[in-house]
């Protein structure tokens, strides 16, 4: 199946509302639409273990494939990540998640 897509609410000086929230997706997975000026926060909301979310590298270098970069968030928490430059990750962000527990966000500024 196909990646399920994160919506992006663009940060303006009038103020957004808040987003909500899209849940994790383990078995399919995520995108991201991202102009280099994205910024994801991931919410834990579980309570009984930390979570991973890891950030696919399109691409490779030497013909071999870049290893995605993962991030840890502890249980009941968030984490702001991002921004990330489209040269390196795209214009279209690849976000796995490790468990439906995760709740995401994307924001571009």
């Amino acid at each position: 199946m196909p990646r399920t897509p994160i919506p992006v609410t663009q940060i303006t000086r009038a103020g957004v509302a808040a987003p909500t929230e899209t849940n994790g997706d383990p078995a399919n997975n995520h995108t991201v639409q991202n102009n280099g000026r994205v910024v994801l926060l991931v919410r834990n909301s579980g309570s009984t273990t930390a979570r991973t979310v890891t950030l696919r590298l399109p691409g490779s270098v030497d013909g071999q494939s870049v290893t995605p970069r993962t991030v840890s968030v502890p249980q009941s928490a968030s984490r702001y990540i991002g921004p990330f430059p489209t040269d390196s990750y795209g214009s279209t962000l690849q976000v796995d998640v490790d468990n439906a527990e995760l709740k995401l966000i994307a924001l571009a500024i």
